[in-house]
């Protein structure tokens, strides 16, 4: 199947590590450019090192999304190292999980600027950039895409994910609601809602839930593996499957779609 994503421009947050890197690999080997966006200097250089030894290329820009300035900043360099933006693709934060008694306004308001603020900000400002270009154009655009890789806490809550969990509700509903808008301009927005994925940092929350239960670290995968029914953890490289899909042109006519990956689980919501 051709995808069609050779010369495309991609830029991917969240891309230093798990899902989002997964994606930057995935991208690059169908011939795309890609730009790597985190906050942290070091892992995005490795993260750039692991695309090389691939025999890929990619841009790198350390930002923090969480603050517009710096991501409409962050968004015009991915510009000018790509020579324009195409695609999107958000995978940036992670709210602190907390308890609802410890809940306050700082505790909602951290979750916020942790999950859904990066996602905005970065998508405003290329959004902006589609728009531009269609309004220049007179025609509307093909192959412009953003695709919002929203966690399942979105639509099935947890105790301890309130508040993050909110972020990503807000997330999936405000993808489907720009997707309306500007499908008229030819620019898609779609989101992905995973489940259970084994990245770094579900491998150490189950390092703690195994210290926290007094059992070993096989035995509470077995557990939480045993709540899915395909029996096991997504892995990002599956996530990131789907992310190429939905940019490409066999998704042409999909826009405003939330696409579940999670083994067959049921959301609450």
């Amino acid at each position: 199947m051709n995808l069609e994503l050779t010369g495309k421009n991609v830029v991917i947050t969240g891309a230093s590590k798990g899902i989002g890197l997964a994606v930057a690999h995935a991208f690059a080997a169908q011939g795309a450019r890609v730009a790597l966006i985190a906050r942290n200097p070091e892992t995005l250089e490795n993260a750039r090192q692991q695309l090389l030894e691939k025999g890929h290329e990619a841009a790198i820009i350390s930002a923090d999304l969480t603050d517009p300035i710096t991501a409409e900043a962050a968004i015009a360099d991915a510009e000018a190292l790509l020579g324009g933006i195409d695609i999107l693709i958000n995978s940036a934060g992670a709210a602190r999980r907390t308890e609802p008694e410890l809940l306050d306004a700082h505790a909602w308001r951290a979750a916020l600027d942790a999950k859904f603020f990066p996602y905005i900000h970065a998508q405003d400002a290329v959004l902006s950039r589609l728009l531009d270009r269609a309004k220049q154009s007179g025609e509307p655009l093909s192959g412009a895409v953003i695709v919002n890789i929203v966690g399942t806490g979105g639509k099935q809550p947890t105790s301890t994910h309130l508040a993050g969990g909110s972020a990503n509700a807000a997330l999936l509903l405000s993808s489907v609601g720009l997707a309306r808008h500007y499908a008229r301009y030819g620019i898609r927005i779609n989101a992905i809602n995973p489940g259970f994925t084994y990245t770094g940092r579900v491998d150490q929350a189950i390092t703690l839930e195994a210290a926290r239960n007094g059992i070993t670290k096989d035995e509470a995968l077995r557990e939480a593996e045993a709540q899915i029914p395909l029996g096991r953890f997504a892995q990002p490289e599956e996530v990131a499957d789907l992310a190429l899909f939905l940019a490409s042109a066999r998704a042409s006519f999909i826009t405003g779609a939330v696409v579940p990956i999670n083994g067959g689980a049921d959301p609450v919501i």
